[in-house]
């Protein structure tokens, strides 16, 4: 019997923890399995946004790393992963990404990510972005990695904040090829 590989999914200090709580809820209500590794920031920006704890969050998932286990599983090419999304992610860890730098678990997850072409989505929300953010984003576009920016679908019509966190963490999820219901595509069907 195959079991079904985890994504791993990251949550830097960058605002827009409740998208990351929407796709680890997602995940969960769908049976995939996913590992859970969150930033110092990220634990600072999840608690101000969200009321809550990576070891509330972590409850769904299969395993909660901390960021500076560099000898979790997941630090590892041999560890099989269905692919992994950083949601929210800092400028900083994306910099940290696409210039090689792997001295957190995070970074070096996303890393075996590349090194073994499996699917890796960032999901940034900063604005106005500079050249430098804009530099690093091109690089790890060439490289194959999703930048998926933490924008409004108006032609949606979202009528609510909880709108677009519901379709901003299905695109995370349809980049990893899970099923959802978090918004109806383009035209009115499902997905």
């Amino acid at each position: 019997m195959n079991e079904l590989a985890p994504i791993v999914l990251g949550i830097t200090g960058a605002s827009g923890a409740p998208i990351a709580l929407r796709v680890a809820d997602a995940l969960s209500a769908a049976g995939t399995p996913f590992d859970l590794v969150v930033s110092g920031g990220g634990r600072a920006v999840l608690k101000e946004e969200t009321g809550l704890t990576p070891e509330e969050i972590g409850r769904k998932a299969a395993h909660l790393y901390s960021d500076s286990d560099l000898a979790a599983p997941i630090a590892s090419g041999t560890v099989r992963t269905s692919g992994m999304a950083v949601v929210p992610c800092s400028m900083n860890q994306l910099a940290r990404i696409a210039t090689g730098l792997s001295d957190t678990l995070i970074g070096r997850a996303a890393h075996v990510h590349l090194k073994e072409q499996r699917p890796l989505i960032l999901v940034p929300r900063e604005t106005p972005l500079d050249a430098i953010s804009l530099a690093h984003m091109t690089r790890l576009a060439e490289l194959g990695v999703v930048i998926l920016m933490a924008s409004a679908p108006y032609y949606l019509h979202p009528t609510t904040v909880d709108d677009q966190t519901a379709y901003l963490a299905g695109k995370v999820l349809d980049h990893l090829g899970v099923a959802h219901s978090l918004y109806r595509p383009w035209g009115g069907g499902t997905q």
